[in-house]
C-alpha cells in the first residue's frame, strides 16, 4: 500500500517550493504594482523576426513535430554565429542541440552529466533552476560567492579553487552574472580553464547574455580558452538577445560526446518544442551587427536610467557590467530584511522587485540585496524611480 502520509512532492524538490519569480510576478498582478521583478521586455523583438514565425507559420515549417536536435537551418546558423563571432567552429550536425529554452539546457545538462553524489560549483547568488536541477540528477551544489568589492561583484579564485574536491564532477559558470551583472575578466576565465584542466572537470556555462555587455566589458566564451572546448557544454539563448523570451529557444554547443549525452536527457524533456519560432531565429541569429550594437547602447542607457532613479531614492547600487539587472543594497534605507521589503514593496511604492536572498546557499550573503530589471520602456523605468523615491521621503 502506498503511503500516503509521505509528502506528495519529491524530497530533492521540497526545498525549493514556488520559485520567486511566480510569486513576485502574481503580487505585480495582483496589486497593479510596475513589475521589475521578472526578466522579460515589455516591447517586442525585431519585426521582421516576428514576420518570420509568422512565414514559417503559413508555409507549415515547423507546424509538426521538428527534428530532434533542432532544425537544420537554426543549428547551422547558432554554428556560424559561434564561429564568426568568437573562433569557435562547431559541426552543426554533431555538436549543436536545440532545446525548449536555456532552462532545458541547463536541466538537461545536469541530468546527463551529474550522477548521485557528485558535487557541482556554482557561482552565487545563482539562478534558482541551477540548485533546482542539481538536486534533480541527485548531485550536490557547492556555492562560491561573488561579493561587492569598489561597486561591482567579483569572484575570488582562491574560493572557487578550495571549493573543488575529489567528488567535484563540474563548474556551472554564468557570465554574464544573473543577478549580479558580473561579466568574468579573461584573466578569472583563464584562472578557472586552468583549474578544469588541471582537476579533470567539466563546465557548463551559461552565456544567454553574451549579446548584452556594457562599458569595456567583452564576453568572452571559456570554450575558446586552451584546454576548454572538449570539456564544456556553452548555453545560449534567442530570448534574451532578440526579445521574445516566450518563444523558449535556446541551444547547447558542445563536442559531440557532450552533446550526444545531453541530447540523450532532452529527448526525454520536451524532445521538441517551438518548431515554427527555430526558423525565425535562424534568420535572427544573422541579422547584422548593427541589431546587437543598437541593442547594447539601448540597455545600457536603461541601465543608466534607472540607476539614477535607483540611487535617488536612497539605494546603494552596484554597477553591472550586463544582463538585465542592477543589484542593489536596501541597508542605506535602513532595511535588512530584502524578503520582507519586496513583499511589502508593492503597497508602499507600486513597484515589484525580486529578493536576492533566495538565489543563496548562505543568504546572509544576500540578505539586503534587492534586483531590479531595467529591460523596460523608458516611461515604466522612469515612473518606477519616482515611486521608489517616496522611500526617501
Amino acid at each position: 500500500m502506498a503511503d500516503m502520509t509521505r509528502p506528495p512532492l519529491n524530497r530533492r524538490l521540497a526545498e525549493f517550493g514556488t520559485t520567486i519569480f511566480a510569486e513576485m510576478s502574481a503580487l505585480a498582478a495582483s496589486t497593479g504594482a510596475i513589475n521589475l521583478g521578472q526578466g522579460f521586455p515589455d516591447t517586442d523583438g525585431p519585426e521582421e523576426i516576428r514576420e518570420a514565425a509568422v512565414r514559417a507559420l503559413r508555409d507549415g515549417r515547423g507546424n509538426q513535430y521538428p527534428p530532434g536536435p533542432g532544425v537544420p537551418e537554426l543549428r547551422s546558423a547558432i554554428a556560424d554565429h559561434q564561429r564568426e563571432r568568437y573562433g569557435l567552429a562547431y559541426d552543426p550536425d554533431a555538436e549543436v542541440l536545440v532545446t525548449a529554452g536555456a532552462t532545458e539546457a541547463i536541466a538537461a545538462s545536469l541530468l546527463a552529466l551529474v550522477e548521485p553524489g557528485d558535487e557541482v560549483i556554482a557561482l552565487e547568488p545563482y539562478y534558482d533552476s541551477y540548485a533546482a536541477c542539481v538536486a534533480m540528477a541527485g548531485g550536490t551544489r557547492v556555492p562560491v560567492t561573488l561579493r561587492p568589492h569598489e561597486g561591482a561583484y567579483v569572484l575570488d579564485l582562491d574560493e572557487l579553487r578550495a571549493a573543488v574536491t575529489d567528488r567535484t564532477r563540474l563548474i556551472l559558470l554564468n557570465t554574464p552574472h544573473n543577478p549580479t551583472g558580473t561579466v568574468l575578466t579573461r584573466a578569472e576565465l583563464t584562472a578557472v580553464a586552468e583549474l578544469a584542466v588541471e582537476r579533470d572537470l567539466l563546465v557548463v556555462t551559461d552565456e544567454v547574455y553574451e549579446h548584452l555587455v556594457f562599458d569595456d566589458a567583452e564576453h568572452i566564451p571559456i570554450a575558446s580558452l586552451p584546454g576548454m572546448r572538449e570539456r564544456t557544454v556553452t548555453i545560449g539563448s534567442a530570448g534574451k538577445t532578440f526579445s521574445f523570451t516566450g518563444w523558449k529557444v535556446g541551444w547547447i554547443t558542445a563536442s559531440p560526446e557532450l552533446t550526444a549525452a545531453v541530447r540523450s536527457a532532452k529527448q526525454f524533456l520536451t524532445y521538441v518544442s517551438s518548431g515554427p519560432f527555430q526558423y525565425a531565429i535562424a534568420e535572427a541569429l544573422r541579422l547584422p551587427d548593427t541589431y546587437f550594437d543598437g541593442l547594447r547602447a539601448d540597455l545600457q542607457r536603461k541601465r543608466d536610467l534607472l540607476g539614477d532613479g535607483l540611487r535617488a531614492a536612497g539605494f546603494e547600487v552596484y554597477r553591472p557590467r550586463g544582463t538585465y539587472f542592477i543589484t542593489t543594497d536596501i541597508t542605506p534605507l535602513g532595511e535588512k530584511d530584502a524578503h520582507a521589503f519586496c513583499r511589502a514593496l508593492p503597497e508602499r511604492c507600486g513597484v515589484v522587485a525580486i529578493p536576492n536572498s533566495v538565489f543563496y546557499d548562505h543568504p546572509d550573503a544576500g540578505r539586503s540585496k534587492v534586483r531590479f530589471a531595467f529591460c523596460k520602456k523608458d516611461d515604466v523605468l522612469i515612473e518606477a524611480g519616482s515611486r521608489l523615491r517616496r522611500l526617501a521621503s
